[in-house]
């Protein structure tokens, strides 16, 4: 198909795809003409997954370039682009204090120990979290590692879930594509459905609160 008919089916503008094109986002097409070029369905469904991490996942173009470069590159493993996607997605805040931040990494850490999970102490996440939990105790939430301590085995049956979409892949590439899908994709649905989880439970526990649209509806 021409770029044309790629746009049209697609719902992306020419000039779009030609930027990415430029971006190294999209492969190129076959050169029919000096300018002209022919693409086929693998572009088209490339388009599909850009326009869905950059719509639906919120990530920047820089953020997709780096994870699409490392899908395509010949010796990517999972490990790696697990991390290079799971960096694309989480914010990671500047650390605090050095003593407060310090210690805040070790409590996570202690609750990683404590949850079984097999996860370096230098991890970037750990990193994070700690951050987060110094913030809510400057806030003046210190019950905030009780609330994290909570959600511990409820992210194990997510952890577990998202591997288990993972491995159920057919080829190598169908399997890099499911990591990128699953954990942008899947962040989307967690905090959606988290959403929906408060709304429930607020109804529940103060029934009567004004005019809340059913869930059902």
């Amino acid at each position: 198909m021409r770029i044309g008919e790629l746009s049209k089916r697609s719902g992306v503008a020419v000039p779009t795809i030609k930027y990415y094109l430029r971006e190294g986002m999209l492969p190129p097409g076959e050169r029919t003409s000096p300018n002209q070029a022919r693409y086929d369905d693998t572009h088209l469904h490339r388009l599909r997954l850009v326009r869905a991490l950059i719509d639906v996942g919120g990530l920047s173009v820089a953020a997709v370039r780096g994870i699409l470069s490392t899908v395509d590159a010949p010796e990517s493993d999972m490990e790696d682009l697990l991390k290079t996607v799971q960096k694309a997605v989480l914010p990671v805040p500047e650390p605090a204090a050095v003593d407060a931040q310090s210690s805040a990494e070790k409590e996570i850490h202690d609750l990683v120990i404590e949850l079984g999970w097999d996860v370096s102490p230098k991890h970037f996440a750990v990193e994070a979290l700690a951050t987060v939990l110094v913030t809510a105790r400057s806030l003046g939430h210190d019950r905030f590692l009780d609330f994290i301590r909570r959600y511990g085995p409820i992210m194990q049956q997510i952890g577990v879930a998202d591997l288990d979409y993972v491995v159920g892949a057919r080829t190598v590439d169908d399997l890099l594509e499911a990591v990128v899908v699953g954990t942008v994709l899947g962040d989307s649905v967690m905090i959606t459905l988290r959403r929906l989880a408060q709304a429930s439970e607020t109804a529940t526990r103060f029934p009567g609160g004004g005019d809340r649209q059913s869930l059902s509806d």
